[in-house]
C-alpha cells in the first residue's frame, strides 16, 4: 500500500514537471519569436498566444498541461515577491506619481475583474443553453429507433 501511494506521488510529480516543461516550451517559443521577427511584444505574452491558439485548435488537449498549470497558479503569489522588494528601490513611487501609479493599477485591475465577470457569465449562459438543448434533443429522441 505504501508503495503504491509513493508510485502515485512520484507519477503525479513527474507529470506536474512534464507539464511545466511544456509551458516553458511555449514561453521559449514566443521568446524565439521575438528576437527573430523584432515583435514589439514580450515574448511571454507570444508563447501564451501560441498556447492558447494550441489549446483553441485543439493541437494540444487540457490535460496536457492542467496540473502543471494548476501547480503554478499555486504559487504565483511566490512570483510577485521581488517586484515588491523592488519598489523598495525606488523611493521615488512613493511620491505622487507613485501613487498615480497605484491608482491606475487598482483601476485597470477593477475594470479587468468586471470584463472577466460579465465575459464568464456570457460563456455560462451559452454553455447553459446548449446543454438544455442537448438534453430536449435527447428526451423529444426518446423511443425512438433508427437502424441505418
Amino acid at each position: 500500500m505504501l508503495k503504491e501511494n509513493f508510485a502515485a506521488l512520484l507519477l503525479r510529480v513527474v507529470r506536474i514537471i512534464v507539464q511545466i516543461g511544456i509551458l516553458t516550451i511555449f514561453y521559449y517559443m514566443g521568446v524565439g519569436i521575438v528576437s527573430y521577427l523584432h515583435i514589439p511584444l514580450p515574448g511571454s505574452v507570444i508563447g501564451l498566444l501560441l498556447l492558447a491558439l494550441s489549446l483553441i485548435f485543439k493541437i494540444i488537449k487540457v490535460e496536457y498541461i492542467q496540473d502543471g498549470a494548476s501547480f503554478l497558479i499555486g504559487i504565483l503569489t511566490l512570483f510577485f515577491i521581488p517586484a515588491t522588494v523592488g519598489v523598495i528601490d525606488y523611493p521615488e513611487l512613493m511620491s505622487m506619481t507613485g501613487l498615480l501609479i497605484i491608482l491606475a493599477v487598482i483601476a485597470s485591475t477593477l475594470i479587468s475583474i468586471y470584463i472577466t465577470g460579465l465575459l464568464t457569465q456570457i460563456i455560462e449562459k451559452k454553455e447553459l443553453a446548449k446543454k438544455e438543448n442537448a438534453e430536449t434533443t435527447v428526451e423529444e429522441g426518446k423511443g425512438e429507433l433508427s437502424v441505418d
